[in-house]
């Protein structure tokens, strides 16, 4: 039996405590069915950016809060801009914003204070999506 690939996993927010959060309520294995998360951090626009041209991200984890560059924002932008991108969980100070992430077009959303089991379950779900996904073809 072979063991899954593992996943490129973005998180982005300006603050360091919040991706630390993040990853540390998802852990290295999202579910025991999916490979291991390579976590990268991205603390400000251009890291993440530089991230996505890169082609190689299975699933994005932006912060709604983040600081200049808010993640429902950049979430709505990246969806319309970039032929193929990725997944994308856009991280809620309230639960409130849910219907400001569908705006952005977000796949799901988490609402903090993060709940590990729910976030964990959350980002398996879309993984497992992206994974059985059918290439379009244009």
């Amino acid at each position: 039996m072979t063991s899954p690939r593992s996943l490129t996993v973005v998180v982005y927010s300006q603050l360091a405590d919040l991706r630390a959060k993040v990853r540390t309520a998802v852990g290295r294995r999202a579910a025991p069915d999916l490979g291991r998360i390579d976590w990268v951090e991205c603390a400000n626009y251009s890291q993440l950016r530089n991230q996505l041209d890169s082609g190689d991200i299975d699933l994005v984890i932006l912060d709604g809060d983040a600081q200049p560059s808010g993640g429902i924002g950049l979430c709505r932008q990246f969806k319309n801009e970039l032929e193929d991108c990725p997944p994308i969980i856009v991280l809620l100070a309230r639960s409130q914003d849910r219907w400001l992430a569908a705006w952005s077009q977000a796949d799901a959303t988490i609402v903090r204070p993060i709940d590990p089991v729910l976030a964990a379950s959350t980002v398996a779900q879309i993984l497992r999506a992206r994974n059985s996904a059918i290439p379009v073809v244009r």
